[in-house]
């Protein structure tokens, strides 16, 4: 009687071990940012990769909303911050495991040739997650 009772209590710890989720961390990957001349002014162009967001299903269409700011240190240091500011609501028929955030911008003559390092500042407004992901770039012109 011994024996079964242990068996399966180790039955019980086995099998609710094994049921337990995997706790999905909010995490930016594959960021990349270029600059383009364009005369006296520069474009840039920056994606980043987002996964480990909540979504929120209802009437078989996923929801999730991303909110993200875009911060930009100089070749002196200094650091601009919000140069960017979004909110993007994706829905889909299907669970994103993953989703692309763009960002695209001008920066004027004030800004000096060199490298620069863009930040993307991200935060999942379902879940309240934050994380944040760099990518260096350099302007030419």
């Amino acid at each position: 009687m011994k024996s079964l009772l242990l068996l399966f209590f180790a039955v019980l710890i086995i099998f609710t071990g094994c049921s337990k989720k995997e706790e999905v961390k909010l995490t930016a990957f594959s960021t990349e940012a270029f600059a383009y001349g364009m005369g006296d002014s520069s474009e840039i162009d920056g994606t980043t990769h987002v996964k480990g967001f909540k979504q929120d299903q209802k009437n078989n269409l996923y929801s999730s909303t991303l909110s993200y700011d875009i911060d930009l240190i100089t070749p002196k240091g200094d650091t601009v911050k919000s140069i960017v500011s979004r909110v993007v609501d994706k829905f889909s028929k299907e669970k994103l495991s993953d989703t692309q955030l763009d960002t695209q911008f001008n920066i004027g003559t004030s800004f000096i040739k060199g490298k620069y390092k863009l930040i993307f500042r991200i935060k999942d407004a379902l879940s309240g997650a934050v994380t944040s992901s760099t990518a260096n770039f350099e302007v030419e012109n």
